[in-house]
């Protein structure tokens, strides 16, 4: 009895969905040395070059100095009312500076506008020193702390991005760490948007060149030395979606700013999130053998979400496979299938289905009136 259920069992393959896209790929060529460019919501990374390799992240490393700075006030053991000491080495630190005067006394809140609006090196020596007794100690927790966030590919040695051979990112940590930061603090990422800030009556507008073009910009941090050119780490929001870019090794600030431009206009055209599911959504009905429920639907558990380039003449195909019937007991959860979606022939993903409800194996006696009944109809109480 069992053996010809067995022979009956059948797997299948249903195609669910069939979208063709339309126009073709256009190239993107770009004079930046590093670059990668992310849509935030499905990690799908939209364009890169040299995202892996290691570069000088210049200022662009503040977004670590800060990042520490929103976790301890996350936390509860700093406060944007308390007040940093500012010691002789971050006032005579050169480079950009927010200005701070020997042995005053400023605002954590100030401090954080000094280091994301006015990119003052003095401001993010000043926190460090606050936070962790030094700026080495703190340039070491920096490091621990990108390994503990899985930016494998990160090294500093200051809290300033100030030139050191040692001193590296690449690309892709840096948007990674960009997010996290959007993520996790979305309150007071909300000091990323600040066009301009004063302090000691000194007024200074925000290195980001993006804020001042009407595009939907709303952080994060430029960056430039010698070593590094001209970089910029951006987040960009319309309608709901989210594009994070870093490019890094341009020749001038202008530079920069219209091939940052460039590429986020290109994402947001040539770019397009697709829902396919919403969460717990049913994709298909299967059938059970020997249950007190004859069918079970099979769910996707989480929001389906497709970046898809628009451009690409190819067809999105959803396939469901599962064996049916089931048989029971089956719990509710369970996984009872998957779904395949391909998007190009070199580029598959495959997504679990799990059962909508627990379902329990029917009393002995009914099981012997379902087999029986499957034997001589080939059909019966499923």
């Amino acid at each position: 009895m069992f053996r010809c259920y067995q022979n009956r069992i059948l797997s299948i393959s249903v195609v669910v969905l069939c979208l063709v896209l339309s126009t073709s790929a256009n190239s993107f060529t770009t004079s930046a040395k590093q670059l990668i460019l992310v849509d935030m919501e499905t990690k799908e990374i939209l364009l890169e070059k040299n995202a892996d390799e290691p570069m000088h992240p210049a200022s662009m490393s503040k977004i670590m100095t800060v990042y520490l700075a929103f976790e301890a006030i996350k936390k509860g053991y700093l406060k944007l009312d308390d007040t940093i000491p500012i010691s002789e080495d971050a006032w005579r630190k050169g480079g950009s500076r927010m200005f701070l005067k020997l042995n005053s006394q400023v605002k954590v809140s100030d401090i954080l506008r000094g280091i994301i609006v006015q990119s003052g090196n003095d401001a993010a020596i000043a926190l460090a020193e606050h936070l962790e007794g030094s700026e080495e100690a703190f340039a070491e927790k920096m490091t621990l702390k990108a390994k503990e966030l899985g930016l494998q590919n990160s090294t500093f040695k200051n809290a300033t991005g100030w030139p050191n051979p040692d001193h590296l990112m690449t690309a892709r940590d840096l948007s990674e760490l960009a997010i996290l930061t959007i993520k996790r603090f979305p309150k007071l990422y909300s000091i990323y948007s600040e066009t301009n800030f004063t302090h000691n009556k000194i007024k200074q507008g925000n290195r980001n060149p993006l804020l001042y073009k009407d595009m939907g910009a709303d952080g994060l941090k430029t960056g430039r030395t010698k070593a590094a050119g001209y970089g910029l780490t951006a987040s960009v929001e319309r309608a709901g979606r989210r594009l994070v870019l870093v490019i890094n090794g341009l020749s001038s600030a202008r530079k920069r700013t219209i091939e940052s431009q460039r590429v986020i206009e290109w994402g947001f055209r040539e770019y397009v999130n697709h829902k396919v599911y919403d969460a717990n959504d049913s994709v298909t009905d299967i059938d059970v053998w020997l249950g007190e429920a004859t069918t079970v639907s099979a769910l996707i558990e989480s929001e389906l979400l497709l970046t898809l380039k628009r451009s690409d003449q190819q067809k999105l195909k959803m396939i469901v496979n599962y064996d049916e019937p089931l048989t029971a007991p089956i719990s509710k959860g369970q996984k009872v299938g998957t779904l395949t979606i391909q998007i190009s022939q070199d580029k598959v993903l495959t997504y679990p289905l799990v059962s909508s409800i627990g379902v329990d194996r029917l009393n002995p006696f009914r099981r012997i009136l379902a087999a029986i009944n499957y034997l001589v109809w080939g059909s019966g109480d499923k």
